[in-house]
């Protein structure tokens, strides 16, 4: 039990081997135990590994808690642990404990995934973690394609769970872009422009994130030597990432690829005038699509 509980116990479990509280007492005295949590101990010396806070975590919140939130995802890997409190959840009808610094105690009315909940430790489904973490809409859509990326999960279980969450905040962006982010796109920049210049213009669909040379291309237009790069940064912070992107529009052009580069404001506040830029390249390559390709409702308006 020990190995399996990363050496954490509480007392009720301590009790069932046969230590008493005087037991107890005499190893947490001798300094071969420590007090994690009230009526939950450690049992070895000096500082406490995650593993042993978060199942510390779990015994002191009681049956049926499980790892939620931003402890849930560093668990499952979609991103790195924070300082701070162990993030728990549990049923909604139980009485809570007294918060203590080492836990955050969260509710849920939502039944827990019966497999998840039998894992170790035991935690939230990576579906209900993503949606859990409703941090910002940009956040959001990152977990999303991180967890499809890792295939922690599919399109298909993360709308299921969507459906069952009917207070869900952007519950309705979220639908649409799980589309997006099922064929490729991997940022909120690259969301945006499959919905509101590839797809809103009638542009044929780019191929996402196509591996050459090493490296990535956000969209590449098969048949045309067309990429498309999307940066959202606001500058080139890192001088390594200049470099980098014209290394990689170097390699395409040895292929004889043009490669267009777009970012933030364009496909936001631009997104008609990049539409017709791609389209007019990619008629001159031979694509047929429509003479102008401004049928969606911000060209209208021009």
């Amino acid at each position: 039990m020990l190995a399996r509980q990363a050496r954490v116990v509480s007392a009720r479990q301590a009790a069932g081997f046969g230590f008493t509280r005087h037991a107890v007492a005499a190893q947490l005295g001798a300094m071969r135990w420590q007090r994690v949590a009230p009526r939950v101990y450690a049992t070895y010396s000096g500082p406490l590994a995650e593993p042993s806070q978060e199942w510390a975590a779990l015994l002191y919140a009681g049956p049926g808690a499980l790892l939620s939130h931003a402890t849930s995802a560093a668990v499952w890997g979609l991103r790195p642990r924070e300082d701070g409190p162990v993030d728990v959840v549990i049923p909604n009808g139980r009485k809570a404990r007294t918060q203590v610094p080492l836990v955050r105690i969260h509710r849920s009315r939502l039944d827990a995934d019966p497999v998840c909940a039998e894992r170790d430790p035991p935690r939230t489904s990576v579906e209900a973690t993503v949606f859990d973490l409703a941090g910002s809409l940009g956040d959001q859509l990152t977990l999303l394609a991180r967890a499809m990326q890792l295939r922690l999960t599919t399109e298909p279980r993360l709308l299921a769970e969507l459906d069952r969450r009917r207070t869900q905040r952007w519950r309705p962006l979220l639908r649409e872009a799980l589309g997006g982010v099922a064929e490729g796109a991997e940022s909120v920049l690259e969301l945006r422009y499959l919905r509101d210049v590839e797809r809103a213009h009638g542009l044929p669909p780019g191929e996402r994130q196509r591996s050459a040379d090493s490296t990535f291309q956000d969209v590449y237009y098969p048949g045309f030597r067309l990429v498309v790069e999307l940066d959202g940064r606001l500058g080139h912070a890192d001088p390594g990432s200049a470099w980098r992107d014209m290394a990689r529009d170097n390699r395409s052009a040895l292929r004889s690829e043009t490669t267009l580069r777009y970012g933030w404001a364009d496909v936001t506040g631009r997104r008609c005038a990049v539409a017709r830029q791609i389209a007019s390249l990619l008629r001159d390559r031979g694509w047929t699509g429509p003479t102008d390709p401004s049928e969606c409702e911000f060209c209208n308006g021009l």
